[in-house]
């Protein structure tokens, strides 16, 4: 089966619906897919659930999909920098299943292994917990989660090869990896695909059943979520 498509926009025909749920890897603005996301905002597709650690920042990453407000509704752990993200969430624009980001990253773990539940217990006795069943093991109480599963996963990956074995790079391992087996079907987005057997098997993240699809979304532009720096010592200062 060729994997590789020439654009996001021809990897994504025929998946896109309104009404859909997404999971949709990185963190931040770090390992997440671009060139996928602006397919996504392009084709109008509205009444979104997406399951991602946070919605990027204002105009990028995930932020751009809440800009067109094409999102109903976000599952994640970290509303962060984004304004548009808290904005429409504290006037009932948009609705937010908040979830501790390990609990997150579990829940989509478990949906990608064919597991409906799990009991943890991080969040008992918090706002987390309301409305969920509970249980006692040993004394302690957990709390019931259930996995995720989508209708498309998005993802970002450093190296693939032409089966769809891919490689992630440092940090943008992080949501990726468990979003990518928690769809019905997976979309990557790569900076390199080399040929079939180019790649050391030991050093695959994600074998290549899990990938349906693939494009070449380089080159990139580093963009940098917050940015703070250190005031400038004067001379007289240093002096």
């Amino acid at each position: 089966m060729k994997k590789l498509y020439p654009t996001a926009e021809a990897a994504l025909e025929g998946l896109l619906h309104d009404g859909m749920t997404i999971c949709a890897g990185g963190f931040g603005l770090c390992g997440i897919p671009e060139r996928l996301i602006d397919a996504i905002r392009d084709s109008g597709v509205t009444g979104l659930t997406i399951a991602s650690n946070n919605a990027g920042v204002d105009g990028e990453g995930l932020g751009k999909l809440l800009r067109t407000r094409q999102v109903r509704k976000m599952i994640s752990s970290y509303v962060g920098e984004n304004k548009e993200f808290e904005r429409q969430y504290l006037a009932g624009e948009l609705e937010v299943e908040f979830c501790p980001q390990g609990t997150l990253a579990e829940r989509c773990r478990a949906g990608g292994a064919g597991i409906p539940g799990f009991y943890t217990k991080t969040g008992v006795g918090t706002k987390v917990a309301e409305g969920k069943e509970s249980k006692v093991f040993d004394g302690q109480e957990y709390i019931l989660e259930r996995g995720i599963r989508a209708d498309l996963s998005i993802i970002k990956g450093w190296k693939a090869d032409e089966a769809g074995n891919l490689i992630f790079r440092k940090t943008a391992r992080n949501f990726n990896q468990p979003m990518a087996t928690a769809a019905n079907i997976c979309v990557a987005e790569v900076e390199e695909v080399v040929p079939v057997g180019s790649l050391d098997p030991d050093a695959i993240h994600l074998p290549g059943i899990y990938v349906k699809r693939m494009i070449i979304g380089a080159p990139y532009d580093k963009k940098i979520e917050f940015r703070t720096v250190r005031q400038r010592t004067s001379d007289t200062e240093a002096a």
